[in-house]
């Protein structure tokens, strides 16, 4: 089963999406997701230029060793441009393996471990009435599980708040669904860590006296607060029972989540930015965090996300992989089939692509009851329709950037 073509395909529907289809000599297709937010053409770049001329002729069968081949091989190892273009490779030969086998990826890997994966949803709301109707709209839609992004009084634009993103795109694409906004230069939010430790206490105190304490809450500090800062908030939601606080202080100081467990039982939850297992190897070992939120797209794919949750569950750390709408519905389907063969599965993020995205993607996973399941059609479940997504080319996009109120760049 040699590659016979490989192609990258660039469509931007609801936003920008990166996808290599792997054609084998026998007609098998296979789909992988190369997306990387704001970043986009470097990773085609890659693809087109560096790893397509080696995947011609190549075994579609040797998963391991062609991702062993494109890691070593290249020398200058990690990062996420190179980690998104081999996962997306490492993928599109998992979805060859299945349909070959007809079989859906979950049962290559071992057979699903459970008959749902539970998802949480994204609430937000620039002030509490606001936010409670969000909530309430993610529990009609079945969500058992929502993160908490508030807006902070006399911050104009934050991270996550859906109703400030009304000049992004099409009138129906929320913020939060859609942060990469569409322009030549990304777009100025402000920051003030002070102002927003001292509010958020009092957002999951409202939230819990209007919700009650069964509900499971999360929330995302985006990476901005420092070591000491993150202890404090963690410390300060202790009595609302989050489910867990993302990205508290920035990954790359793994050291600094030391600090954070000293003062806080508040789970933690890290890594959407991490590249490989090297990332996370040293908070698993020391048990710093208590969910691992690595990206298969930005991961190298599902063999390497699979070997870093192997060693997780080690430690009794579960997943809680990253999946936001600058995940295509590819990427979407391969953390569906590894969550649904793992034994440590935590819970999986999940934002409801728009209609555009799913006319480009044909998928046949199930959202049900607030359990997804991948589904049962061989390989990952998910056709692209190459007409639909040449509708759309691509667009330029940046994320947003912060800046403290004495003009200081702050993390985004």
């Amino acid at each position: 089963m040699l590659i016979d073509r490989a192609e990258v395909i660039v469509t931007s529907p609801d936003r920008n999406f990166v996808t290599l289809k792997i054609t084998t000599d026998e007609g098998h297709t296979g789909l992988g997701d190369a997306t990387l937010n704001g970043r986009e053409l470097a990773v085609v770049t890659y693809l087109t230029e560096h790893v397509v001329p080696l995947l011609i002729g190549a075994d579609a069968s040797r998963i391991e060793d062609t991702w062993q081949f494109l890691y070593r091989s290249a020398y200058w190892r990690r990062g996420p441009v190179t980690m998104a273009a081999i996962a997306a490779v490492d993928m599109a030969l998992w979805d060859i393996k299945g349909k070959a086998a007809g079989m859906p990826v979950y049962q290559l890997l071992g057979g699903a471990s459970r008959s749902g994966l539970m998802a949480y949803g994204h609430a937000s709301g620039k002030e509490l009435p606001e936010l409670f109707d969000s909530v309430r709209a993610h529990q009609e839609q079945g969500y058992r599980a929502i993160r908490i992004q508030t807006g902070v009084p006399t911050l104009q634009a934050i991270y996550g708040i859906a109703a400030q993103g009304a000049d992004v795109g099409d009138a129906d694409v929320r913020y939060d669904h859609e942060p990469a906004r569409r322009g030549a230069k990304p777009v100025e939010e402000d920051w003030d860590t002070r102002a927003y430790l001292n509010h958020l206490p009092g957002v999951f105190e409202a939230v819990r006296n209007e919700f009650g304490p069964d509900i499971p809450l999360l929330h995302d500090g985006h990476h901005r607060m420092t070591p000491i800062q993150a202890a404090r908030l963690g410390k300060d939601l202790e009595p609302y029972d989050l489910f867990w606080l993302e990205d508290c202080t920035p990954a790359e100081n793994q050291e600094a989540l030391r600090l954070v467990r000293q003062h806080t039982t508040t789970p933690l939850a890290i890594g959407e930015i991490f590249n490989t297992v090297w990332d996370f190897k040293d908070i698993i070992r020391d048990q710093l965090i208590d969910y691992v939120r690595g990206a298969v797209t930005h991961m190298g794919g599902i063999t390497a996300l699979k070997k870093t949750l192997d060693y997780a569950a080690m430690y009794q750390i579960k997943s809680g992989m990253h999946g936001p709408t600058d995940i295509s519905p590819v990427g979407m389907a391969a953390a569906m089939h590894l969550g649904l063969a793992i034994h440590n599965f935590g819970i999986q993020e999940y934002m409801k692509h728009g209609a555009k995205t799913d006319r480009v993607f044909e998928q046949s996973f199930t959202w049900t009851d607030g359990y997804l399941h991948p589904g049962d059609n061989p390989g990952l479940g998910v056709e692209l329709n190459v007409d639909e997504a040449g509708r759309y080319p691509y667009e330029q996009a940046y994320l947003p950037y912060n800046r403290l109120l004495d003009g200081t760049v702050h993390d985004w």
